[in-house]
């Protein structure tokens, strides 16, 4: 398939292609894309560059090496990078640090952008800022299509659309749960979670995870409320994925997905993906046992707000954590696997039993993953039709054209209906 004609130098530019993950996209692109593709890797650093060039070369030989395109993080650089290319792909985070360069100047000059940032808050601060300049220049931005939080919003989009096609129903309620991880957290990550309270502050952070926070629409309809014993464990237990306690990424997973419901909903070229007018989302993920579960549920409660009010506790944490840059080797990465399982329930009368269960995984590296994510966002804006004329977009609202694409690159999503 070919790719869409324009009047730009670039295809694809990947945009801090010297760190750990940017490196994985500059590798993934040149194992999996097409050979005519037109594209650069940009940094601050021209030899460490010509290092992640001279790697693709080894690669793949046949394929054009990528140019070289020295940016600054500064508006200048980045305005004039993103000029030049019809896509653009940041790795450079924390992005409640650094990332808003990027954005504002793809916003601004009509530049389809795709990050791998999980900062909610930070997302729902670029909605405020350029959502307006986005839609007025047709550029569109996928924040968050990574790890965090594209899988929960392909999962749901999947289940909704068997749903609709199979079954001819809208949905009321899904759940998803992160049933098996296996995975080291680079360093990059892990200084974007410590650093994020010194960028925003904790009201802001716990406000982009109010229900339909990033959502451009209201919804009134607000998940089944946990019981009193779930509230004080953490666990619960969920038809046709037992039992659950509480995750760590349920917050920002949950914003992508409603902010989803509400694209869907507003914009009349989405309409056909529409998930239905009472739907609800949860997000769990499967402890080992009960015990594992509240022992779970009572960290994250007491990291979170070690986290938000004690920054002698993020400097310390700093000393013992990997550098950005830094991730699991290739040997580690191999080893590493992730699996969600998911639910939904119709939106039908109650004698119909019948629901939409789901389960996807890939195995490999949790950051090649994020890598492939990325690069084939890119991919399906270069030659799919994508009907979207601009604004700030979730990974589910480019379709099962990228699901397909997903699939054929090692991410799989298997869908089915259950019960009477």
């Amino acid at each position: 398939m070919s790719f869409k004609k324009h009047s730009r130098q670039y295809d694809l530019v990947v945009f801090g292609a010297t760190g750990y993950t940017g490196s994985l996209c500059a590798e993934h692109i040149t194992t999996h894309f097409p050979t005519d593709l037109r594209w650069a890797v940009a940094g601050r650093s021209a030899e460490k560059l010509q290092d992640v060039v001279r790697k693709c070369k080894a690669l793949n030989p046949d394929r054009q090496s990528p140019g070289i395109e020295i940016c600054n993080l500064n508006d200048t650089d980045l305005a004039a990078l993103a000029k030049k290319t019809y896509a653009l792909i940041t790795t450079v985070g924390p992005y409640a640090k650094y990332g808003e360069y990027a954005f504002r100047a793809c916003a601004e000059s009509g530049t389809h952008y795709f990050d791998a940032t999980g900062e909610c808050v930070w997302h729902q601060t670029m909605i405020r800022k350029y959502e307006a300049s986005a839609k007025a220049t047709g550029a569109c931005l996928f924040p968050q299509t990574a790890i965090e939080s594209a899988l929960s919003d392909l999962v749901t989009f999947s289940m909704v659309s068997v749903a609709r096609s199979e079954l001819s129903a809208p949905v009321k309620d899904v759940v998803v749960s992160v049933h098996e991880l296996h995975g080291t957290p680079s360093g990059g990550t892990l200084h974007t979670v410590l650093g994020l309270f010194d960028v925003f502050h904790w009201k802001e952070i716990v406000g982009s995870h109010k229900p339909y926070a990033l959502s451009p629409v209201a919804n009134s309809k607000l998940a089944p409320k946990p019981s009193f014993l779930s509230r004080l464990t953490g666990l619960n237990s969920i038809p046709d994925l037992g039992l659950v306690a509480t995750s760590v990424t349920a917050g920002t997973n949950t914003a992508v997905v409603q902010r989803s419901w509400g694209l869907f909903k507003q914009e009349s070229s989405l309409q056909k993906y529409f998930y239905g007018p009472n739907f609800t989302y949860r997000e769990y993920m499967r402890p080992r046992n009960y015990l594992g579960g509240i022992v779970m549920h009572y960290g994250l409660m007491v990291s979170g707000l070690a986290l938000m009010f004690c920054p002698p506790f993020r400097k310390v944490m700093r000393k013992f954590i990997p550098q950005p840059g830094e991730g699991p080797s290739k040997q580690d990465r191999e080893k590493e696997y992730i699996q969600l399982r998911g639910v939904a329930t119709l939106d039908t009368a109650p004698e119909i039993r019948k629901k939409v269960w789901c389960k996807a995984e890939h195995s490999g590296g949790m950051y090649y993953l994020t890598a492939v994510l990325l690069s084939q966002a890119a991919l399906t804006m270069l030659q799919d039709d994508v009907d979207l004329k601009g604004g700030i977009y979730t990974p589910a609202c480019l379709g099962p054209g990228y699901i397909d694409r997903l699939d054929d690159a090692g991410f799989k999503i298997e869908t089915k209906i259950i019960g009477a």
